[in-house]
């Protein structure tokens, strides 16, 4: 049973007779002993706290619990001290164990185990109070930004023991900041860091956070998103015709312009050259009909908002115009109303052919006239081998002709 009674003669007695009676004479020097063990204590401001005092090897003799202005706190069983925060857990012949809840920065401070023997043993528990930073702050020197230009960020962590640190995150990429710590009179620590970083246009809408690691508290941040401004991306798509541009078709072309602010004004203009006269522009969309080799030359698209100007060129070439593949008008005669194609795999196919057949043809020629080449001289020179003279083989070789069957030539 605890005793708290104000002033009493039992409260007396508890802190100052018997203590002395069981010292013998207190001018005996504790000593720090390894039969009584005790642990430090890490606590965050305003939870409970547990101190542990424990006998390896007991031999009955008291255990006791100071605080760090060594008054006690407990007595084997007994809590002479009034504040109620304190309240047993356990006691045996081995441990004394108290709990000290709603811990507080004044609570911090070394706490004494002490074993009531000849000399008196003591061991030492550390409580070291830990206070949490209070909401991370962060500030921003602009809110609105441009691509290309430096920013800097501020975040702070006030009121945390011990002093907390800061990492900075810009999306998923970690950027480096620069710590300044400071001491305030309640022993607070307050921490301040400062990045500095250039924006992009691939920034826009990522956020930056501050995170503040601190023993007492875990995924502490603060985030704040960008707002980069930046000129404008210019795309020419082509809407019509999708292969070549030929002279008599027409052209249709779209301009794509997005930019933050959003462009306000997208031009198309010709380089160094006029506009042809009847282009149709509407919007960011260019129409032009029928093309001819006039209008080559660069088309460009122009688009502008506040914080600046960009452009995409489109080199027109129009080429000539291709063959018609149109049927003929329609006529009776059956055939004529298809388109006429040439095959080259045909028309040779069919060279070969002829010449093959003409080949053929001479060496059957070659072989015939071989063969009835001894007949025809024979029959030619009949009667004029037996002649005396020229003037006899003439009239012989005439005169031959009675003989119809034997006379008679073939040609082919």
């Amino acid at each position: 049973m605890a005793i708290t009674g104000n002033g009493s003669l039992a409260t007396f007695l508890f802190l100052f007779l018997v203590p002395a009676a069981l010292h013998k004479g207190a001018a005996q020097t504790p000593v720090v002993s390894q039969n009584l063990v005790t642990d430090d204590v890490w606590v965050v401001e305003g939870e409970m706290a547990t101190i542990s005092c424990r006998v390896k090897d007991s031999d009955d003799s008291v255990i006791q619990l100071l605080n760090p202005n060594r008054q006690t706190i407990y007595f084997r069983d007994m809590r002479p001290l009034k504040d109620a925060r304190f309240q047993l857990v356990n006691f045996s012949e081995n441990e004394l164990r108290v709990s000290l809840s709603n811990v507080s920065l004044s609570d911090e401070g070394r706490y004494v185990c002490q074993l009531y023997t000849d000399p008196p043993q003591e061991a030492y528990a550390d409580i070291t109070v830990l206070v949490p930073p209070g909401n991370p702050i962060i500030e921003a020197r602009d809110e609105v930004l441009r691509e290309g230009n430096e920013t800097e960020m501020t975040c702070t962590a006030m009121g945390s023991k011990p002093a907390a640190t800061i990492k900075w995150m810009k999306g998923d990429k970690e950027l480096p900041g620069k710590p300044k710590v400071e001491l305030a009179y309640d022993k607070m620590y307050t921490v301040t860091s400062r990045l500095a970083f250039t924006v992009s246009k691939e920034d826009d809408g990522v956020p930056v956070a501050c995170i503040v690691d601190h023993p007492a508290v875990k995924d502490f941040q603060a985030k704040k998103y960008l707002e980069v401004q930046y000129k404008p991306e210019v795309k020419i798509v082509v809407e019509f015709p999708q292969g070549l541009t030929r002279e008599g078709e027409n052209l249709e072309l779209t301009c794509q312009a997005k930019g933050k602010p959003q462009p306000q004004k997208v031009n198309w203009v010709k380089v160094d050259d006029e506009f042809p006269s009847h282009a149709v522009i509407t919007g960011g969309d260019l129409y032009i009909e029928n093309l001819n080799k006039s209008y080559n030359g660069t088309y460009r698209c122009v688009a502008t908002n506040t914080v600046g100007e960009a452009y995409e060129d489109y080199v027109l070439y129009v080429y000539d115009s291709a063959p018609s593949t149109e049927p003929a008008a329609h006529d009776s005669r059956a055939g004529e109303g298809s388109p006429r194609t040439v095959d080259h795999a045909v028309i040779g196919g069919v060279v070969a052919v002829v010449v093959f057949a003409m080949l053929c043809l001479l060496i059957v020629l070659g072989r015939y006239f071989a063969r009835h080449k001894g007949t025809y001289f024979t029959h030619e020179a009949k009667g004029a081998d037996d002649a005396a003279d020229a003037d006899t083989a003439i009239i012989n070789a005439e005169g031959g002709h009675t003989n119809s069957d034997e006379k008679k030539e073939y040609y082919i």
